[in-house]
């Protein structure tokens, strides 16, 4: 759940190289056996109530049942979703005079055995939810901490199927002796439950956790926001050894359909939980969830990747640049791929049939699991993915590949400071984009043409050739557009639309533009907290202006203070962060004296950069609460842009509340 947030301080001594992720990703032996109960033999599937209503009073019985009638009637259950799982506040603040845990009177007048009797009667099955400690992270309902037998038993006589195993309030027991205590506690009880340790990887539970449990937690709490998806990510696809039938690395529950990431996000956040094997528990109220968040739960040959008996963790193969290939082998032989750009501009990345350990062939095909679409290629992998987007194929060395159209891919570029900068466009200002038909076949791609659009207004004319008879294999077409929209055009986000026509099929690509006149800070120092900036991301809440992060909403934080010094300006984050403002190349530097916030007295460590555009200038190193503020200074003559970054230090985010005190920047 999310009160407490904690990571496992060795994640980035796990880090592997590329050669390494490549062997483990594509390794021809399968994970060993591990907890010998005869479930999660795949990764479980299912839905847990607390990100959508916490315990609010909406997390009752009528909302549990009418959870499991949504799993039958939308097709979540045909899908492969069987778990309907309670989280935190279910239970009285009290035991019972015997001492046993009481189901809420109000939230469950029938009990949580009535509630499993009908979960049960739509094939389905329930989870329960507990702490390894005194009380759960609510702080009002009783743990599970010298009670584990006890507990065991009466939720295996309550008809309970699941049990996610907290960690709040565990007074300092070992995480080990707790967990073991409790699974030991529930194989007594002779009921198959599924043993869910949530300890948020603090004692490398991936390392113990298959004699143990079904699945372990291997990040703190996820957040609905790009950067903590992206920042789990990273803490749990360098872990893949570790996972396999019975026993799989767990980076928390999905957020699909929540509305802090867009929709290209939530499938990208989908598609890599598949690739690695990940539990896919639902976290949106399905109630209230749209037509495309239930079309990206249900998608069917994606889930069928996390799903697949051989039970190996998807590894990534090269992440250079923000350009991410993972790479998952199947049971049938075939290779699942999942392309993924980290960065907020349009990225081409490509891979090969031979990286990803397919066997020599004339040609392979492709099966793109979004689209639904087959195509052949001679052997390149490749497209242009969207800022936070992803495509995810199924390779294959298939002789039937002459059935199918050859794998073109339709690309837009866009002008950027750096790269992986946000393309921006002034308001009546000429732009030079980028239309690129590639052609990966092994035939030609024929009568090959290009188009580009844009909103009602705009000005787009083609500078350079937009059609080709014929693009052979490992050849393509560049066109160049000049763009240009009104004098008078509203900031905001517009979409340029690129096609390709083959003699084949026809291909469409979007693309989002941000049309915003840019102000450079005025001449002479300034504080940046009384600036405008172009953008920011960060892990908890938002980006606060003259006060630390309160990690909920703007203006909840405290006067910023470091090391028991107080500051009256600054910028206060929470990793990971990213604040970028324009200089429009006529500022020289930037200050700050950087640390962690006093509210944090323990396990906060960041480091603080400074990016003049796309080049680092200055790097605080690792900072924790038990620093004084460092005062750092970068040089950004020349540059268009500048980043303040913070990171979780390597040891993921933990309290790492970051200050950026008496930021300024100093301009001409």
């Amino acid at each position: 759940m999310r009160t407490v947030r904690s990571l496992a301080s060795a994640v980035t001594a796990l880090t592997m190289g590329a050669a390494s992720a490549v062997a483990l990703a594509l390794s021809s032996a399968a994970p060993a056996a591990a907890l010998d109960n005869g479930l999660a033999l795949t990764p479980q599937m299912g839905f847990n109530n607390w990100n959508a209503t916490q315990c609010s009073a909406d997390f009752n019985e009528g909302m549990v049942k009418g959870i499991a009638d949504l799993f039958v009637s939308s097709g979540l259950k045909d899908a492969g979703y069987e778990y309907v799982n309670l989280d935190d506040c279910w239970a009285e603040q009290n035991r019972d005079a015997n001492g046993d845990l009481v189901p809420n009177r109000t939230r469950f007048p029938n009990g949580i055995r009535a509630v499993a009797d009908y979960v049960h009667s739509k094939g389905l099955k329930l989870g329960i939810y507990s702490s390894a400690g005194t009380l759960t992270c609510a702080n009002n309902m009783p743990g599970a901490l010298g009670h584990e037998e006890q507990d065991a038993r009466t939720w295996a006589s309550w008809g309970v199927d699941y049990l996610k195993y907290d960690n709040c309030n565990n007074q300092g027991v070992d995480a080990i002796q707790r967990y073991t205590k409790m699974g030991d506690a529930l194989k007594a009880t002779g009921r198959p439950i599924l043993y869910s340790i949530c300890e948020w990887g603090s004692n490398q539970p991936w390392l113990w956790g298959k004699d143990v449990g079904n699945s372990w937690r291997t990040t703190g709490d996820i957040s609905d926001s790009y950067s903590s998806m992206l920042s789990i990510v990273h803490q749990n696809m360098v872990l893949s050894q570790y996972a396999g039938p019975g026993h799989w690395n767990d980076p928390d529950m999905l957020e699909v359909g929540n509305g802090g990431m867009t929709d290209t996000e939530y499938r990208s956040h989908f598609s890599l939980w598949s690739v690695m094997a990940a539990p896919l528990l639902i976290g949106t109220d399905l109630r209230k969830a749209s037509a495309t968040t239930m079309s990206i739960l249900q998608n069917k040959e994606v889930i069928a990747v996390d799903q697949d008996k051989l039970g190996i963790q998807g590894a990534p193969i090269s992440t250079d640049g923000g350009r991410d290939v993972f790479v998952k082998r199947l049971a049938n032989g075939d290779r699942a791929v999942v392309l993924f750009n980290e960065a907020d501009s349009p990225q081409r990345i490509t891979t090969s049939a031979s990286a990803i350990g397919l066997p020599d062939a004339a040609a392979y095909t492709v099966r793109d699991l979004w689209a639904h679409a087959t195509h052949e290629t001679a052997g390149a992998i490749a497209a242009t993915v969207p800022a936070h987007g992803s495509v995810m194929y199924r390779v294959a060395a298939d002789r039937s590949w002459a059935e199918y159209p050859p794998a073109v891919d339709l690309g837009i570029g866009l002008p950027v400071a750096y790269p992986g900068a946000l393309p921006i466009v002034q308001p009546g200002e000429d732009a030079t984009v980028t239309t690129t038909v590639a052609n990966a076949g092994r035939r030609p791609a024929r009568r090959v043409r290009a188009t580009l659009t844009g909103p009602d207004g705009w000005t787009v004319q083609a500078t350079s050739a937009r059609t080709r008879p014929a693009l052979p294999t490992g050849t393509s077409l560049t066109t160049n557009w000049t763009v240009r929209p009104p004098a008078d055009v509203t900031s905001g986000t517009y979409t340029l639309t690129a096609k390709a026509r083959t003699a084949d099929e026809t291909l469409t690509s979007s693309v989002q533009v941000t049309v915003q006149k840019l102000s450079a800070p005025p001449a002479g120092t300034s504080y940046l907290s009384d600036q405008t900036w172009l953008r920011s991301t960060n892990g908890w809440g938002p980006v606060e202006k003259d006060r630390s992060n309160g990690e909920t909403g703007a203006t909840d934080g405290n006067p910023i203070t470091i090391n028991g010094v107080t500051y009256q300006k600054g910028l206060g984050a929470h990793a990971p962060s990213t604040v970028e403002y324009y200089l429009a190349k006529r500022c020289t530097a930037v200050s700050a004296d950087v640390g962690v916030d006093d509210e944090k007295t323990q396990n906060g460590s960041v480091t603080f950069e400074i990016w003049a555009d796309g080049t680092k200038v200055a790097d605080s190193g690792l900072l924790t609460t038990a620093d004084p503020a460092k005062h750092l200074t970068a040089d950004v003559s020349g540059a268009q842009f500048v980043r303040l970054i913070v990171t979780d230090g390597g040891n993921g985010v933990d309290s790492d509340h970051a200050d950026w005190a008496d930021a300024k920047v100093t301009c001409a």
